[in-house]
């Protein structure tokens, strides 16, 4: 029987090591339509896309695809389906040519001899981008282009495979308003020979420009779907953050003092501008935003780790040069990343040697180290910040998640820092984990330190913050006191809607 459907996916489960990333959720996409999926960050979209994909395998329910019950072990699978995706990460290979990327793995090559024919696959691309009205030059390597000529390069790849379905993952994150309007022009090109997308993205007006239908996900599970047309973005906004505050948060009362670190105008190119904020002691102040709103650009900016084109930082009134986070770290800053794999744990070396990494001079006699201090120190932390480890010398990468934060947060207070930039502090943890952070944050701040606090989650930001700053687009949006703030009022600076009314 002919159904209306090229995708049905029933009751689709996922779990991950303690944590349900996608609860029994259902997404039916009609053959020939731009389907959009909307949810916060973390409400399971991109995880439900990777099973379509072949990255993941459900631990439950079914895939339709074009009426039939499929299974799609990998990537490959996918595509021979008729299945392809723009990812969100841009995965280029930057020595090879753009037209050697766009084919990799599917080589024209030269009669039976098996070589690569590199004439022809540059005819190729140049054909594809001839029908697509992309003017970048095949030949040229990966590497010398810009962040938006290589989001364009993966859409044309994903559009190359000829799919019956093309998931694309935040395609317009990285490009100009004019490549914009060109992929919605081949977005509608696509629909005419009866091609269907799944369309991510956070920017509500574009669901309105080139969407049909419309589901939402909240925290892994399905709460909604209905044709664009009917859903309007007060309801939509209300579907994607509708939870109630029922969550504890370990909240305490701390005296807000003086200004500490006072911003004013920090810009860099591309990535935010004019960004300014004060930061009083014993304040949390909540960073909000969608994903590329330029919340950690602008923390990674503080920090030393890029370089600001304008603006000023003082410190107690004091203009300061933060040029390297060495700098941050002698003006009494701390940053604890959003990764904590990448960018945070060394995960060879042990929870000890984690602890001490960012204040080795602090244990040293002359050359040596003052291994005694060290113990007392690391098992004094231990103890304070509740982490759970059979002892100091165990690989940091045996812990749990929630106890390589907390031990990557003790690295910082062994520098005694005034201020604390905390970038998703409780991503990927568990409940318990992240109530000891939230109760350690205030203690924190009770003690006169300050505390930035940048999260994706609204509960959290609502119920840590005192102040809260928004950003869409790398601009700051709004600014609210604790009590003035709602959701709803957040996703509306954050998606940049609040200019509707």
């Amino acid at each position: 029987m002919a159904t209306e459907y090229i995708l049905e996916m029933e009751n689709i489960t996922k779990r991950f090591p303690g944590v349900v990333a996608l609860d029994n959720v259902q997404l039916k996409v009609r053959k020939g339509t731009v389907h959009a999926l909307m949810g916060e960050n973390g409400a399971g979209k991109s995880t439900l896309m990777k099973t379509i994909i072949g990255i993941n395998q459900p631990d439950e329910g079914t895939i339709k695809f074009k009426g039939e019950k499929v299974e799609i072990p990998d990537t490959n699978a996918a595509l021979s389906l008729g299945i392809s995706m723009i990812h969100q990460e841009l995965n280029p290979i930057p020595h090879m040519t753009v037209a050697e990327n766009i084919f990799l793995g599917r080589e024209p090559v030269i009669g039976k001899s098996g070589f690569v024919d590199k004439k022809q696959m540059v005819r190729d691309a140049e054909k594809l981008f001839d029908r697509l009205g992309i003017a970048i030059n095949p030949r040229v390597k990966m590497k010398e282009l810009s962040i938006a000529n290589t989001q364009i390069v993966e859409i044309a790849k994903a559009i190359s495979y000829n799919s019956d379905l093309i998931i694309m993952d935040e395609p317009t994150s990285a490009i100009t308003e004019k490549e914009v309007a060109n992929l919605f022009k081949i977005i509608r090109d696509l629909k005419k020979h009866e091609v269907s997308i799944i369309y991510i993205t956070h920017k509500m007006d574009e669901v309105y420009k080139i969407c049909d239908d419309i589901t939402v996900f909240r925290d892994g599970q399905y709460i909604g779907s209905d044709t664009a047309e009917n859903l309007g973005k007060e309801e939509m906004i209300k579907m994607m953050v509708g939870r109630e505050l029922n969550q504890v948060f370990h909240k305490e009362e701390a005296e807000i003092g003086d200004v500490l670190l006072s911003v004013k105008n920090l810009t860099r190119k591309g990535e935010f501008e004019n960004v300014s904020f004060e930061l009083r002691r014993g304040e949390i102040l909540g960073f909000a935003g969608l994903m590329g709103a330029g919340r950690t650009e602008v923390i990674e900016c503080l920090f030393g780790v890029t370089k600001a084109d304008t603006g000023e930082v003082y410190v107690q009134g004091k203009k300061v040069e933060i040029k390297s986070p060495e700098d941050a770290i002698k003006h009494k800053m701390a940053l604890l990343t959003e990764d904590r794999k990448l960018t945070g744990c060394f995960l060879v070396l042990s929870v000890k040697d984690n602890m001490i990494m960012a204040n080795i001079d602090k244990f040293t006699n002359g050359l040596f180290l003052n291994k005694k201090k060290i113990k007392n120190v690391c098992l004094e932390e231990k103890d304070k910040l509740k982490i759970k480890t059979p002892h100091i010398n165990q690989l940091i990468r045996n812990l749990s998640g929630g106890n390589q934060q907390k031990v990557l947060i003790s690295r910082w207070l062994l520098t005694d820092p005034e201020v604390l930039i905390l970038d998703e502090p409780t991503r990927g943890i568990d409940v318990g984990a992240k109530a000891e952070i939230h109760k350690l944050m205030s203690k924190l701040a009770q003690q006169g330190k300050a505390v930035i606090m940048i999260s994706s989650e609204l509960p959290e930001v609502l119920g840590m913050s005192d102040r809260v700053v928004v950003m869409h687009e790398g601009k700051v949006t709004g600014e609210f006191e604790r009590q003035d703030v709602s959701q709803e009022m957040i996703m509306k600076f954050a998606t940049g809607t609040h200019k509707d009314h």
